[in-house]
């Protein structure tokens, strides 16, 4: 046999996609719910006024309230969707501003030593670009 019979022969999983969705969503969720109650202090600290550490903390919340949220409608609800991909691309500009403030020495700094917010930035772009239409 060959190996692409092989691969035939596997299950599809249709819900890979809250594998992804999910640790996202609730990492989210916990860094906005870090941040309030909101303080001037705390924006300071990461050189932010105190207009930007709002939008940050509350996209923070809702994006992962989104992302969790947009999964559950039908497949073929377009509210769900934009739910989705509003979600994921919330979560790319603030993974940019975490990823810009921490000012890296080059894009090889970013690729080897800040992993972490690479891959929420890519799991958020993951959502903008497919949305609910995933597997």
């Amino acid at each position: 046999m060959k190996f692409t019979s092989y691969i035939r022969k596997i299950p599809e999983f249709k819900g890979a996609n809250w594998l992804i969705r999910t640790p996202i969503g609730i990492v989210f969720i916990l860094q906005g719910l870090s941040k309030f109650p909101l303080s001037i202090d705390d924006a300071q600290a990461f050189g932010l006024t105190m207009t930007v550490w709002f939008f940050v903390a509350w996209g923070e919340l809702m994006s992962g309230i989104g992302l969790l949220l947009g999964g559950t409608f039908i497949s073929g609800d377009r509210v769900g969707d934009l739910l989705t991909r509003f979600s994921g691309i919330v979560i790319c500009g603030i993974m940019t501003g975490v990823i810009l403030i921490g000012e890296p020495e080059s894009v090889w700094y970013i690729l080897l030593y800040d992993h972490l917010h690479l891959m929420l930035f890519c799991g958020g772009l993951f959502f903008v670009l497919r949305g609910n239409r995933v597997k």
